[in-house]
């Protein structure tokens, strides 16, 4: 089955950048929509960013304009670029695949079928 791995997380501090990245292996990346997720201590999972193709993107409120989400298939890899970054970002970030390519991109966790294991996101003031 597809198994997915993030890694780039760390500790930074309020106006820096960090940039993600998620290597997905066992499918054909190129057929899958790939998704970020965060959730931090005590709420739920919230959706992030998706990507199906390069100009089919959708982007949450709360970080549009800072984040940009982006995939090269190549290389198996979605990526997370997260620019001025601030204390409420902090979260644990999760990279998600989806195997409905040609379904409308989804902000709901349950719609998305393989996880990864979390890259720790931790932003001081």
């Amino acid at each position: 089955q597809v198994q997915l791995v993030e890694s780039g997380g760390g500790l930074v501090q309020a106006g820096d950048s960090l940039r993600l990245s998620c290597v997905a292996s066992g499918r054909p990346f190129s057929t899958f929509a790939m998704g970020w997720f965060r959730q931090a201590p005590g709420k739920e999972r919230e959706f992030v960013a998706a990507i199906r193709w390069g100009d089919n993107i959708n982007i949450v409120d709360s970080v549009k304009g800072r984040f940009t989400i982006s995939r090269d298939n190549a290389k198996n890899t979605v990526y997370l670029q997260m620019n001025s970054l601030k204390p409420e970002d902090t979260a644990v970030y999760y990279c998600a695949a989806r195997r409905t390519l040609y379904s409308p991109i989804s902000v709901y966790p349950i719609n998305y079928d393989y996880w990864g294991q979390g890259t720790q996101v931790t932003v001081s003031s």
